[in-house]
């Protein structure tokens, strides 16, 4: 069985539905089973029609019954079957209710093939056209007789035309004489082949609109709960304030909820490492090499751990869950005219709600824009928002330094920055898309799903395995040469002074320059493995421990910052640098993985890293120029 990604059409020229259009028609398959929505019949059964062209094996699954009868439609399942010639099937997989009916219709089908009732010819205006193509191809694909649908994939040229004719055994004088044929089949028709596209999309949608207004009855008009909902979450005045009140609240919960598991965690990786560093004294290991696996590598690893693994366990559930409620669709229809505006993507609102839990996981997600130069857009300015690595720097700077203690004006300062990180984002998306990336935004299809109750279960498991797990083992896979590096930094020496010390001695000038110091500018650098160990670098210079440390508390990190010359327009220099910097290693890999080029990973090294100097040089130019430095 092959799960293909659920698409609208055979003939979109978008990724993921030009997928699963090339294997639909082209691959080789036992029978199509074709899940339909059954509370929008018409928006479906296009790709229905189409398929009927393909196969003799077909069943319809007609899902989601239980909603359209609480939308009040009811629909003739029988006369929709004997319409189109195929075993129909209602169901309502949540509830797992015809789940037996719809195994047994594919059993029926597999073992007695039907007969659908195909549309009448396509090709009626273009015979000349399209009797040149069959003549030519009819001797290489005998199929194209029987299914004349493919005659179309063939004229124009689809991805995987190439592949399945070189997978059925053809050389490549016979594959090159069906393209050569199809682009002379282009030149006999009578009109241009984008407008034969739209022509041809149109009559299916027509004949689907037929058939469902033939078979489908809406017996009331009840007011939904949906319905009530999108009054509210939809509206132009009421629907972004909620929106944003939802996101803050999920937000509070993972900041909040994740210091006590953190504390936990931390305080059981220090019983295990004493354990361990026990045991390898016992081994009677060489000093040098237990502090560096222990002081370098496990506490490293532990600090990514304990820091990532709370906030990504409860973010990426809370995010699944809106996601599985029906609330995401919608907040990216609120966004969308924002990001039209900046020349992005719409679908890009959720791979940046996606990117404060994880940027990593935030440029994955980029996956489901469709458009390559607006997906890279969403790649590139991803990092302009602040993920789990950064929030425990950026809320204790913003509470030791700009909120005097208070838990309140603290909230508000994190909300600020985030708004910050937002706008950032969108000015940076809007630079980018009238310049190096210039084009015109495309548009999208949005479904709205209706509200309805997650399933719990299966969100906790799908958001932990594939998210969080996936994500926090690629980070620990960093993490691991990144303990060693950081300890032979800061245990080198070179006369006096360690490799951290020259390093940081050669960033002051920049350091300075920006409100900073080349310490903290060391700390951000030896931190790029993971954001999570840019303070505990920082404190342990400051301690001068020569290995990772966690302070105790706020006001002992308070006093430590400011005994080494921290004041209140350092940390806003520093919480402005944290949300402006180089990306972490993990979301580095993952862009490259993603776009297939160093040059744009190189870029989006340095995209932010600029933006965020020229910040923090002119907010400390501000500062200076009225003496409040």
């Amino acid at each position: 069985m092959i799960d293909l990604p659920g698409i609208y059409s055979l003939f979109s020229e978008q990724a993921e539905e030009s997928c699963a259009g090339d294997f639909l028609s082209f691959g080789e398959m036992d029978a199509i089973l074709v899940v339909l929505d059954a509370s929008c019949l018409e928006r479906n059964l296009p790709l229905a029609l189409q398929l009927l062209e393909l196969s003799d094996h077909v069943v319809l699954c007609l899902n989601l019954m239980d909603e359209a009868k609480k939308k009040g439609i009811c629909i003739n399942t029988k006369k929709l079957s004997d319409l189109l010639g195929v075993p129909v099937v209602p169901t309502a997989a949540r509830s797992r209710k015809g789940l037996p009916d719809l195994l047994s219709a594919l059993e029926q089908v597999l073992q007695n093939p039907t007969l659908p009732k195909r549309l009448p010819q396509l090709h009626t205006n273009d015979t000349d056209a399209f009797s040149y193509l069959q003549e030519g191809c009819a001797s290489l694909l005998p199929q194209v007789k029987q299914y004349p649908l493919l005659l179309d994939f063939i004229l124009e040229q689809k991805s995987a035309l190439l592949p399945a004719l070189q997978a059925q055994g053809y050389d490549a004088w016979q594959c090159q004489e069906i393209l050569l044929r199809a682009q002379a089949a282009q030149k006999l028709l009578t009109k241009d082949i984008a407008i034969y596209q739209q022509t041809r999309a149109l009559l299916f949608q027509t004949q689907a609109d037929t058939i469902a207004a033939a078979v489908c009855k809406r017996v009331s008009n009840s007011d939904t709960i949906t319905k009530r909902m999108d009054h509210i979450m939809l509206h132009k005045r009421t629907g972004i304030p909620c929106m944003l009140l939802l996101l803050c609240f999920v937000f509070w919960i993972t900041v909040a909820g994740a210091n006590v598991p953190s504390a936990y965690l931390m305080a059981g990786f220090e019983k295990l490492g004493d354990l361990l560093r026990q045991a390898l004294y016992n081994m009677h290991t060489a000093p040098w090499l237990i502090q560096l696996l222990m002081d370098g590598v496990y506490l490293t690893v532990s600090w990514v751990v304990s820091v990532m693994l709370p906030p990504m366990a409860i973010f990426f559930p809370l995010f699944t869950l809106l996601e599985d409620f029906g609330l995401l669709p919608r907040i990216a229809f609120q966004m969308d005219g924002l990001l039209q505006k900046a020349g992005a993507h719409g679908k890009q609102a959720l791979t940046l709600c996606m990117g404060f839990g994880c940027n990593a996981a935030g440029v994955t997600a980029c996956r489901i824009i469709d458009s390559p130069r607006e997906r890279l857009i969403a790649i590139l300015t991803n990092a302009f928002v602040p993920c789990n690595g950064r929030f425990p720097t950026i809320i204790l700077l913003a509470s030791i330094f700009l909120s005097a203690g208070n838990a309140w004006l603290s909230g508000i300062a994190v909300i600020c920055v985030v708004f910050f990180s937002v706008l950032t984002t969108l000015a940076v998306s809007f630079l980018l898309s009238r310049t190096v990336l210039r084009g015109v935004p495309s548009s999208f299809v949005l479904e709205l799903p209706p509200y309805r109750m997650p399933q719990v279960g299966r969100v906790l498991v799908r958001s932990l395995l594939d998210r969080t797990i996936f994500v926090l083992w690629r980070a620990i896979l960093v993490a691991v040469p990144a303990g060693v590096v950081i300890w032979l930094f800061q245990n080198i020496y070179i006369g006096d002074m360690t490799l951290l010390g020259y390093l940081s001695a050669f960033l002051d000038p920049l350091g300075n320059c920006m409100g900073l110091s080349g310490v903290i500018l060391a700390a951000f650098l030896l931190g790029m493995p993971a954001n999570e160990i840019v303070l505990p670098i920082l404190l342990m210079v400051y301690t001068q421990n020569g290995m990772l440390v966690e302070a105790q508390g706020m006001a002992q990190a308070g006093a430590l910052l400011s005994a080494n010359g921290w004041t209140w327009c350092t940390a806003l220099c520093a919480i402005l640098f944290s949300l402006n910097h180089f990306p972490c290693t993990t979301t580095l890999l993952t862009i490259h993985k993603e776009c297939g080029s160093w040059k744009w990973t190189l870029f989006s090294f340095a995209l932010p890293t600029v933006i965020g100097i020229c910040l923090c040089m002119l907010l400390h130019g501000i500062f200076g120029l009225f003496g409040i430095l």
